[in-house]
């Protein structure tokens, strides 16, 4: 790598998780060149993007030649080995602030949570944080304290929320993957807004600890990455099961639910290169064998219930901050509007039932639901500085009406990317699937990458 070309290095970095691994087991790439070649592209690119908090450059060195070594004597039980990841400021990490993307937070946290603890005991190298908007609350990641946080295809747009350092750094190629969350469409929000696959597990599979119901159990852990085998690779790792298997084969004939449909609870307008993507997936998926019907799953009242909780959780967020006089004052007033929610939460957590049992009524006929991701593509940044907190969350609620409704109910959903619109900004599908069919989705994603392939486009940031 010493010698390596800018092209070689750039393609090293888009290899992603599987390959940068096979790279490492093979001899190919040593861990330390790995992690310099991302710690390069960090220095460089990030001031344009500002995707990470902190970046743990001598650590994560030290932890390179640590797992060279491994590499080395030939240990092949950690299938990430020397590959260099990024943890999202809301996951612990050890002798790091969980900021949860505000400035209202001082201590650092005393050990890892599970999940990166899982995923380092794998021989992933963390290099740093990356960001996302105060306390999570909003779809574009912009905070008074932290700044903008920019989309690599148009740093003009946002990269989404609350994942969006995630995705920016892992679209521009800056690692190969992320870990993310997802409250209300957090992973899959940025995944579209970045030309990436995110997936939303089911709650409760990927493990939260020590962290418990978070945004009252609406917000689950994940990854975002550039293809649906790293993805699963990732996830494997995380939860044990064979998705790398199930990634790898077909998904046989499904029946698929077309729904262009806005969930009751927003003002949404779907915005038409966004229609045209859902539409022509589901021809895509006709070519490949699978029955696509138009049918919209019974919402009912579930969308309410859904801003409930939301608004519930950052009420909850505002008030166990350590220091909530450094909140900006919308994020403070939309806590304050939350109280709201919390006198209604117990009603709306108990309505998950009746409503999991009416819009999953569905899968008794269909297999998988497929519609846009989002009602438009990524905002311009800056569209909401100086607005309020009503303000804000009603033009978040026009720009992400698809999303938080499976966070209610628990389901996994994947956002696959399905083309660019006319100004170059990522389009998106939303798949979703009956609780547990992680493979079933994982699968089918795969057949819609293969068919119309996506992780070869590079952003102009990159």
């Amino acid at each position: 790598m010493a010698t390596a070309t800018t092209s070689e290095r750039r393609d090293l970095a888009f290899a992603g998780v599987v390959r940068q691994a096979e790279l490492v087991r093979s001899g190919a790439v040593s861990p330390r060149e790995l992690v310099e070649n991302t710690l390069e592209r960090i220095g460089r690119l990030d001031p344009q993007l500002n995707a990470f908090r902190s970046v743990f450059a001598e650590r994560a060195l030290t932890e390179a030649d640590q797992a060279g070594g491994r590499a080395g004597a030939g240990d092949s039980s950690r299938p990430l080995l020397g590959v260099p990841i990024a943890v999202k400021e809301d996951t612990p990490v050890a002798g790091a602030v969980r900021s949860i993307g505000s400035a209202a937070y001082d201590t650092p946290e005393p050990a890892d949570s599970e999940f990166v603890a899982r995923l380092r005991a794998a021989g992933a190298i963390v290099v740093g944080i990356t960001r996302m908007p105060e306390l999570g609350v909003w779809p574009f990641t912009e905070s008074p304290h932290a700044g903008v946080t920019r989309n690599p295809w148009n740093p003009d747009r946002t990269p989404g929320g609350s994942s969006g350092g995630p995705a920016s750094a892992v679209a521009a190629g800056l690692v190969p993957a992320s870990t993310a969350s997802d409250g209300a469409g957090s992973i899959r929000i940025p995944a579209a807004c970045c030309g990436l696959f995110g997936l939303k597990p089911t709650r409760d599979l990927v493990p939260t600890a020590p962290l418990q119901e978070i945004w009252n159990g609406l917000s689950v852990f994940g990854f975002l990455a550039r293809t649906v085998a790293d993805t699963a690779l990732l996830y494997e790792t995380a939860t044990g099961n064979p998705y790398v298997a199930a990634a790898a084969n077909d998904p046989g004939k499904l029946r698929v639910a077309l729904s262009l449909k806005v969930p009751p609870g927003s003002s949404a307008r779907l915005h038409g290169d966004w229609r045209t993507a859902a539409e022509q997936t589901a021809e895509l998926l006709r070519g490949l064998g699978h029955e696509v019907v138009e049918r919209d799953p019974k919402y009912g009242a579930a969308g309410i219930n859904v801003v409930t909780r939301y608004l519930a959780g950052a009420h909850t967020e505002v008030g166990a901050a350590e220091h909530p006089e450094r909140l900006s004052r919308r994020t403070r007033r939309l806590g304050r509007m939350g109280a709201l929610g919390a006198r209604r939460l117990a009603a709306a957590r108990k309505a998950e039932q009746t409503d999991a049992a009416r819009v999953n009524a569905i899968f008794d006929d269909v297999d998988v639901i497929l519609g846009p991701t989002l009602a438009r593509s990524a905002i311009r940044v800056g569209a909401y500085e100086g607005r309020g907190a009503a303000y804000t969350l009603n033009g978040a609620l026009r720009f992400v009406p698809f999303n938080g409704i499976w966070n209610h109910l628990g389901n996994p959903a994947a956002a696959v990317p399905a083309g660019f619109d006319a100004d170059g900004l990522p389009l998106s599908v939303q798949l979703v699937g009956r609780h547990g069919s992680e493979a079933m989705l994982l699968s089918l994603s795969a057949q819609l990458e293969t068919a119309r392939p996506w992780a070869d486009r590079r952003p102009p940031v990159s």
